[in-house]
């Protein structure tokens, strides 16, 4: 019986040591990155990302916790307006602040996750005119902690925040597209 316990606890050494060094081979930051082309212009999509109170219209994160609580603090748009949120496991609980608001063609936002995991990144928003359109950027980057290469092992985080960068940006062309 103690040969079978020392054969599973090398085993299991072996693959917390292997899944240790895959992490360590992943890169020290991370970016994601989604874009579309809309039918409207600039300053109709500007608005709806410069002013939290607009996000609950768009953002793919509004509508998974329905007791999700939020807060509004700084500015009321734009450079320093704050947004914290507190919710299920689904959403969390973090805080954004837009630090850069350069109307009509970019947004930039420090975004500040504390639950379920702490992550420190930069949102960004970029709006450019494309024939009688526009074509909107939203990339997020920031450093990948130890914890943060570990998951990657198990997920693929391009394709996990990627898909909800897909649905907001198609919520917004629904939306400024009418």
């Amino acid at each position: 019986m103690s040969e079978v316990i020392a054969v599973i606890a090398v085993i299991l050494a072996v693959a917390i040591a292997v899944v240790l060094i895959l992490a360590a081979t992943k890169p020290g930051r991370f970016s994601v990155r989604r874009e579309t082309t809309v039918r409207a212009p600039a300053e109709k999509i500007f608005p709806l990302i410069n002013d939290f109170h607009q996000w609950v219209t768009w953002s793919p994160w509004e509508h998974r916790d329905p007791a999700l609580k939020r807060s509004y603090s700084g500015a009321e748009s734009g450079k320093g307006a704050v947004y914290g949120w507190e919710g299920n496991s689904s959403v969390g609980s973090g805080r954004m602040e837009i630090l850069e608001s350069s109307a009509p063609s970019k947004i930039a936002i420090k975004l500040d996750f504390i639950k379920p995991f702490e992550g420190h990144n930069t949102a960004e928003f970029t709006m450019l005119p494309q024939g009688d359109g526009t074509h909107v950027i939203w990339v997020m980057h920031g450093p990948a902690p130890f914890i943060n290469k570990v998951m990657q092992v198990f997920m693929n985080l391009d394709k996990m925040i990627g898909r909800d960068f897909e649905a907001g940006l198609a919520s917004l062309k629904q939306l400024t597209e009418k």
